[in-house]
């Protein structure tokens, strides 16, 4: 029976094995976002430059960059499952560090071991659900895998946020370590050994698959979006809490909300966008779409600085004390423009990860292509943050960010004159053949 004759995206969470996956997904994206409002409070504690909040990205993009093509190698080889305990092994390893750091070279650290951990657990992921998904339902799978990360990333604004506004570092992650053991329970209980398949090690993700791989019309066209997409994409994530709380001293509880407007919008729609790629003619345009929205939501992100000019000043007092919390002006303007940014996310995203599995299938290399598109991103992961830090130091708030929304537009400009001018070709054959 199909996923969606048992109830769509909730149908599919009765399937033990995709559970499994979904909650790996779960504990990477709440550590995330909650990590996310954590460096705003470093930032401010250590009192750092554009430039060195820039590293707090790098950092965590750089680490990734290094280790994911031989990665992706171990994956197509090895048993995927192994791979996915041992990133959840390493995230409660760096929850530990981060609540033991004392100066900005410690956070910087630590990001380095998050990124390995990161990556263990959303290539294999991403990689063992592409594999073990319906050929007719990919789409469907993967836009409901990540609508569970979405929605996790929500929980991470919302209750990461409560716990660093109420109770400091120390409880929202220790909060971290129980909701990633629990995931690593999970995998060693519902998920099939060697779940993505062992290949030969001659046939596995190498330097010549890649090469086919790249071949390809539409794996160039995936991978220059990709680095382009996140120079600008990653200068948003880094620098729009670091803003909201530098700038207009936002409350983690209050920037935990500014970011969930744009997971909520981001986790209600990627499911049901999922399903209309499966059933799309162009998937590319779904990605087109998604990047000049989310080009869009970026350059809103400065108006925050003339927000008063249209928003009020709002108090929330406590029913149950006499605390209260002040939500500025700016706090609305950019909750509407990162509620944006999902939207303009949950359009792309099912699109993209379908498309680069499927490029990878006609090489027998699901996890080669997800390499491929990892590394992608972290080329320009690793530059954005820090690139549009610097130009922050040097100009202002709103230069950072409109060089930020012209990359994403460039990305959107090189994908749709590849696409325009020579669409990938259908039934590729599997290399070999």
């Amino acid at each position: 029976m199909s996923s969606a004759a048992t109830g769509g995206s909730i149908g599919l969470l009765r399937n033990r094995e995709f559970l499994a996956l979904a909650g790996t997904a779960f504990a990477r994206a709440q550590a995330y976002s909650t990590v996310l409002i954590a460096l705003a409070l470093y930032a401010e504690q250590f009192d750092t430059t554009g430039t060195v909040e820039g590293l707090f990205g790098t950092a965590f993009a750089l680490a990734q960059l290094v280790i994911v093509l031989p990665l992706g190698r171990y994956i197509d080889v090895g048993n995927s499952k192994h791979y996915l305990l041992a990133g959840l092994a390493l995230n409660v390893l760096v929850f530990v560090g981060f609540s033991l750091v004392g100066t900005v070279e410690h956070v910087i650290l630590v990001r380095v071991v998050q990124g390995i951990g990161a990556s263990l657990l959303w290539l294999t992921g991403s990689a063992v659900v592409g594999e073990i998904s319906p050929d007719d339902e990919r789409g469907h799978w993967l836009g409901v895998y990540n609508q569970v990360g979405a929605l996790s990333s929500l929980a991470g604004d919302v209750f990461g946020g409560l716990l660093l506004y109420v109770y400091g570092y120390q409880v929202a992650y220790a909060a971290l370590i129980v909701i990633t053991m629990v995931a690593f329970g999970l995998v060693v209980a519902y998920l099939r050994d060697e779940p993505g398949g062992r290949k030969d090690p001659e046939e596995a993700t190498g330097i010549e698959t890649l090469r086919r791989l790249l071949g390809r019309t539409a794996i160039r066209a995936l991978v220059l979006f990709r680095v382009s997409f996140s120079v600008g994409k990653m200068a948003v994530i880094i620098f729009l809490p670091i803003y909201a709380r530098t700038a207009f001293g936002i409350n983690p509880l209050a920037i935990g909300g500014i970011l969930a407007g744009g997971k909520l919008t981001k986790s209600a729609l990627q499911g049901y966008v999922g399903a209309l790629t499966d059933r799309s003619d162009d998937p590319y345009l779904f990605i087109l779409g998604g990047a000049v929205l989310y080009a869009l939501g970026t350059i809103l992100v400065p108006y925050a600085e003339v927000a008063h000019r249209v928003f009020p000043t709002v108090v929330i007092a406590s029913p149950v004390s006499a605390a209260s919390m002040t939500l500025p002006p700016a706090f609305f303007s950019l909750f509407l423009a990162y509620a944006v940014l999902g939207v303009g996310d949950s359009v792309r995203l099912p699109a993209s990860m379908s498309l680069f599995v499927e490029e990878g299938e006609h090489f027998d290399a699901v996890a080669g292509s997800m390499s491929l598109r990892s590394i992608a991103w972290k080329l320009g992961q690793v530059s954005g943050p820090v690139l549009v830090g610097a130009i922050w130091d040097a100009t202002s708030v709103f230069v950072a960010f409109a060089v930020a929304a012209c990359a994403l537009l460039l990305s959107a400009l090189v994908f749709a004159v590849l696409f325009g001018v020579d669409p990938a070709p259908e039934g590729t054959p599997v290399a070999g053949d």
